[in-house]
């Protein structure tokens, strides 16, 4: 099915892997997606200048298809008191003791923007995408210097409206149900919780730009109803974390094969950012707790123990990152996904033609 975005991105269906940052999109499954006719996209945000250009290599190596690349936005970063640091660091030292891991200790981080988005632009990624904010002047006049398509996250429509006015090519649509962390930056979080089939018109009728829909679609029933509400492309996360070639635990894996449509919870507990994560221990038992540090630091509080739990491949100190279309999630390759929704939506779409000449 072609669309504004397909013709514009040069891909054949209208899909596109969510960048998955944290190890999710190794560079086989974002090289399978891209190689099946959709995009595939590398998380950035968490790898080093040096990380990002070794990745942007080896997805070229294996797909002459397009692909994008993603990071955070230049947040303003509030300074943390020492108090607050070994406060945060009380709160999950028991956790740290039942695996056999000392308490973190937490340090600076190693690249700057500057730096990473230079390496971004050092990659072959035909589309740059962030979320989190808005980019510095100086990004987005190189961005268009280099021909880059450029993407930002919106949750609301007033953040779509500075998106455009900033110079975006396209508006990903974050609904609420959504996985992963939220991408609200002009509201509160609360405000920006507004689900994927309210949020998706609205933007559209409000911007003159493609809009992707993202959030709890997970088939091509999904795929279809977003079409039909204005998107000219979908954005999957959660669906393509079950795949083969997705970099997470099996643990992981499991968890959202098995987990319900009601057992994901907004948590700042992780990263000190809202996030949508599936409950596990770590989260129920965090839900509560005061002694959050904002993002990044809290990410770097809880690191450590995250990192421990996917190598032992226990689930209940993970941050299990998804969205709310848990019960579709299937376990299969990149490749047979986008088959598989492909017929879906066409499926779908014949259904839905069906019961309209009756």
């Amino acid at each position: 099915m072609r669309t504004t975005l397909t013709k514009r991105l040069g891909i054949s269906t209208p899909i596109i892997q969510a960048p998955l940052a944290g190890g999710g999109d190794t560079a086989e499954l974002v090289a399978a997606v891209s190689n099946a006719g959709a995009l595939g996209s590398i998380g950035a945000a968490y790898l080093s200048p040096e990380q990002i250009i070794e990745r942007g290599k080896a997805v070229r190596a294996a797909t002459s298809g397009p692909f994008g690349i993603n990071l955070f936005a230049p947040m303003v970063l509030h300074p943390v008191s020492e108090k607050a640091e070994q406060d945060a660091i009380e709160a999950v030292t028991p956790y740290y003791a039942e695996l056999g891991l000392a308490p973190p200790v937490l340090s600076k981080p190693l690249s700057s923007f500057d730096d990473l988005f230079a390496a971004c632009m050092e990659t072959d990624a035909s589309v740059f995408s962030f979320t989190f904010g808005l980019l510095p002047a100086q990004a987005i006049t190189e961005i268009k210097r280099r021909k880059r398509f450029l993407v930002g996250t919106a949750t609301t429509v007033s953040e779509a409206r500075a998106l455009v006015d900033l110079g975006v090519d396209a508006i990903v649509a974050q609904g609420s149900e959504a996985g992963g962390h939220r991408g609200t930056f002009l509201e509160t979080f609360e405000a920006g919780m507004v689900g994927t089939i309210s949020l998706v018109p609205q933007i559209k009728d409000a911007v003159p730009i493609p809009v992707i829909a993202s959030g709890g679609i997970m088939d091509g029933r999904g795929i279809a109803a977003a079409l039909a509400l204005g998107a000219s492309a979908v954005q999957l996360g959660t669906a393509f974390l079950t795949c083969r070639e997705a970099g997470v635990s099996d643990a992981y894996k499991e968890a959202i094969l098995t987990s319900r449509e009601d057992q994901t919870r907004i948590t700042r507990a992780f990263s000190g950012r809202p996030a949508r994560g599936i409950a596990n221990r770590f989260l129920t038992a965090m839900a509560n707790e005061e002694r959050v540090l904002p993002f990044p630091a809290q990410n770097a509080v809880t690191r450590p123990l995250r990192t421990a739990s996917s190598q032992r491949n226990r689930s209940e100190y993970l941050s299990l990152w998804a969205g709310q279309g848990l019960r579709l999630a299937r376990r299969t390759s990149a490749g047979e996904l986008i088959l598989r929704l492909q017929a879906e939506l066409k499926e779908a779409i014949n259904r839905l033609a069906s019961e309209n000449n009756l």
